[in-house]
């Protein structure tokens, strides 16, 4: 019986290896090229080449950096916390990468289609700040720990108001699972019967939300280098470097993830009658992740004063009235039987 088990459990966490891999490799994969075209963009807005010299048109030059952090030493200064110093991206790039178990690309295409996946997602990504915060303190230096403390305050502040627009989606649909709220967005009128519509004002808001929470220009206060000689990272090299940024970098992958699952219908055509798929979710990702590389390429840094302004006095009040509105709408049936009903709670 106890060798029954034994096997048994061996199996299942065979099996359970293999589809995470199956997410961590072409995800990873994906990072670097990604950060090429993210590279590539801001070069075209600057009009110069970028990557170019790296294998075909420059598209191994992120594996070519990738390297180059790899074999570097690992500088670690005298006086920091050695443990805690790398901790920090470990914890970053872990926590990255984690959150994707409930993302679904396909339909049953993911890892764990559990029914507290939003839940899953907020919970994990509102504990990648830690990971900054102990790469500053760790590093006994006063211009990382203060980049830490300016990326806490921040992350906090606008976790708040993408929270609050994800209680907006969960009013509509019934169901904190990603999976049913791609299926409540399954209309007959395509494109036009996703949550985009109807949730427009809050996808504007998330879109810049997800700038600051990711700490993506014009939002990077907490790495900015003529205040803080880079930030939180700056006494890091080599690999910790490296998980430091492929965490960031996975997190607003992440954030176009979410965009596209909770506004613009997952992996459903937006086209009545063409067939959907994974090539639909890809392409929106990947439509919002151009977006991202576009505010970076095109908007100045915002002063810190201002971004704090935004998220407390303007963010916050519009996303609590719009679930205010949503939830009065839902009340009266405005989203339809199964879903007016949750929210009546009959």
């Amino acid at each position: 019986m106890a060798e029954f088990f034994a096997t048994n459990y061996l199996g299942i966490t065979l099996v359970i290896l293999g589809q995470g891999l199956l997410i961590l490799v072409p995800l990873l994969v994906a990072l670097a090229f990604l950060m090429y075209a993210d590279r590539k963009i801001w070069a075209a807005v600057q009009m110069r080449r970028g990557p170019n010299v790296v294998g075909v048109f420059g598209l191994l030059q992120s594996f070519a950096d990738f390297l180059k952090y790899i074999v570097k030493e690992v500088v670690i200064p005298a006086g920091a916390d050695r443990f805690v110093f790398l901790l920090a991206p470990l914890i970053t790039f872990v926590l990255a990468v984690v959150a994707w178990a409930v993302i679904p690309f396909n339909e049953g295409w993911v890892l764990a289609d559990i029914n507290v996946a939003i839940l899953y997602v907020f919970a994990v990504s509102s504990l990648e700040v830690y990971g900054v915060i102990m790469g500053g303190w760790a590093s006994n230096s006063k211009y990382p720990f203060l980049g830490s403390l300016r990326s806490a305050a921040q992350m906090i502040s606008y976790e708040v108001s993408i929270g609050l627009i994800i209680i907006g989606v969960i009013l509509t649909t019934g169901s904190l699972n990603l999976t049913a709220i791609v299926h409540a967005q399954d209309g007959a009128y395509g494109m036009f019967s996703w949550y985009w519509l109807p949730h427009f004002p809050m996808v504007v808001l998330f879109f810049v939300s997800a700038l600051a929470e990711t700490n993506r220009p014009p939002f990077d206060l907490p790495e900015a280098e003529s205040e803080l000689v880079a930030g939180y990272q700056v006494e890091y090299s080599s690999t910790p470097f490296l998980l430091f940024m492929i965490g960031e970098l996975t997190a607003v992958v992440l954030m176009c993830a979410l965009l596209t699952l909770l506004f613009f219908g997952g992996w459903l055509s937006p086209i009545p009658g063409l067939p959907d798929g994974l090539h639909w979710m890809l392409l929106k990702m990947a439509f919002w992740f151009f977006m991202f590389a576009m505010v970076k390429a095109i908007t100045p840094r915002y002063r810190y004063d201002q971004l704090m302004r935004i998220g407390w006095k303007v963010f916050l009040p519009l996303s609590l009235g719009w679930v205010v509105l949503v939830a009065f709408f839902a009340k009266f049936g405005a989203f339809g039987g199964a879903y007016a009903r949750w929210a009546i709670g009959g």
